[in-house]
């Protein structure tokens, strides 16, 4: 950002002259120009006071009372710094709902004496962008004041959108902050991303969503009606959402009686957040990792909780066995030959019962594969093979290997000088199969965990004993 593009950027623009401009735009414009007002969503009408909903009231009014992003906001982070250096660049806010990016972006522009617009991606299209691009040209041009635009739900706008904000960031037209809850390397396209820097919030801590109740009962100058138990169930059922657990606070308050709740009684009036799971979005892929990582670094109990995870989300039970059965070959394989057959069993098991029934199957697997001995040296085997099998093109096998199906190709050599290995001592002829002229190499590495250990002395015999066979 330039400082001739938006010299109020931090209030630096001359009050008077300001005042002076701001008398002109009036006198010529009777009409007043939108702050901080949503372009491009349904008219709402302005609820009284006390009417407004609880997350509304206890909106913080100053980046220092914002909860839950001390990596962001404290003493030493990045925002306290670009706003110490006197610099705000456009940005992407990435975090799950209810941990304070709308906020975030309104302090933003009171901190750095922007005009604060804000568009939902839900309800705009071109002409309202379009409308506020041109809207914050015009002031800036005026008065000299830069606009900080607010885009909710970024991701929803399409390529061809997001093209439109290039030119009107580049020019410092407006400092753009954008909010979204998708991976914005998956959601937003490659030239926006290469002129915002992309901060990431966390979900709000057990502690920051204490801090919320301790500010929502000090608002309504009363403690909850909660015993601890209750107070904890109640923070686990906002599942990081900050928002969500002020909704439940509302709830709570508004219980006729005196009588203090235990979680069962909580669990009966207020209902707990959904977990968050997309099946087709980040989220799902980073709990598929989860589980897998937690199969492949031998903890059961991590696994199950990851498992019933997925599963509470909604995911198919089939697409799970599949990956489980997938785990088997990959990072079981061979150090445990029997993990590959009870994985298709226990996906058998699932088609046959059903549901609810059929799970169980699948946690007996996922038991199985967490505590199994590892090996993937089949699957290292394998890729190499097919990546030796590339370099080597058409080479053929040497003919005592050949199929000697007719007269004439005995007559060539086919088949000629083959040894029956049931016929050699150990059942192990230790002939060459590889291609004449070929260099033997030596793909699969077995463990010495688990039937791989075995495994691994039957073939370095083998190797002594071919060895003792060449020339």
């Amino acid at each position: 950002m330039h400082d001739g593009d938006n010299a109020d950027l931090f209030g630096t623009h001359p009050a008077g002259t300001r005042k002076e401009d701001t008398r002109r735009r009036q006198a010529a414009s009777p009409r007043p120009e939108p702050t901080g007002q949503a372009r491009g969503m349904p008219d709402m009408p302005v609820a009284p006071a006390a009417n407004r909903p609880l997350a509304d009231r206890l909106r913080p009014q100053s980046l220092d009372d914002v909860v839950g992003q001390e990596h962001l906001l404290g003493p030493s982070g990045m925002l306290r710094q670009m706003l110490a250096r006197r610099t705000l660049p456009s940005l992407i806010l990435w975090g799950g709902p209810g941990c304070g990016k709308t906020t975030i972006a309104r302090l933003l522009a009171r901190a750095a004496t922007l005009r604060f617009e804000q568009i939902s991606a839900v309800f705009s299209g071109v002409a309202d962008l379009k409308k506020a691009f041109e809207t914050a040209d015009r002031i800036q041009k005026e008065t000299g004041r830069g606009t900080l635009l607010f885009v909710d739900e970024i991701h929803r706008f399409n390529r061809a959108q997001q093209d439109g904000f290039l030119p009107y960031v580049e020019r410092g037209t407006v400092v753009l902050i954008g909010a979204t809850t998708e991976n914005p390397s998956f959601a937003l396209n490659g030239a926006l991303l290469s002129r915002c820097q992309v901060l990431v919030l966390k979900r709000l801590d057990d502690d920051g969503l204490e801090r919320l109740l301790q500010r929502a009962e000090a608002e309504a100058g009363r403690a909850l009606p909660l015993d601890e138990a209750a107070r904890l169930s109640l923070r686990a059922m906002a599942d990081g959402d900050g928002r969500y657990l002020l909704n439940l606070v509302e709830q709570v308050q508004a219980l006729p009686g005196d009588s203090i709740l235990g979680p069962g009684d909580l669990a009966s009036v207020v209902a707990r957040r959904a977990a968050l799971y997309d099946k087709d979005r980040e989220e799902h892929y980073n709990l598929i990792s989860a589980l897998h990582k937690s199969l492949r670094g031998s903890d059961p109990d991590a696994a199950l909780y990851w498992f019933a995870r997925i599963l509470e989300g909604g995911e198919d039970p089939r697409y799970i066995a599949r990956r489980l059965t997938r785990f088997a070959a990959e990072d079981v394989g061979m150090a445990d030959p029997g993990a590959l057959p009870l994985a298709t069993a226990a996906w058998e098991s699932y088609e046959r019962l059903g549901s609810p029934e059929g799970e169980l199957a699948l946690a007996q697997l996922v038991v199985h594969l967490a505590t199994a001995p590892k090996s993937n040296a089949v699957y290292r085997a394998y890729n190499q093979a097919r990546r030796l099998a590339r370099e080597t093109g058409s080479l053929g096998p040497p003919n005592h290997i050949r199929n000697a199906s007719t007269r004439l190709m005995k007559e060539i050599g086919y088949g000629k000088g083959y040894e029956y290995d049931h016929d050699s001592e150990e059942g192990f002829s230790g002939q060459n199969y590889f291609p004449d002229g070929m260099e033997r190499v030596s793909l699969y590495q077995p463990t010495d965990r688990g039937h791989e250990g075995d495994l691994r002395k039957i073939l370095d015999r083998r190797a002594a004993l071919r060895a003792s066979r060449r020339p």
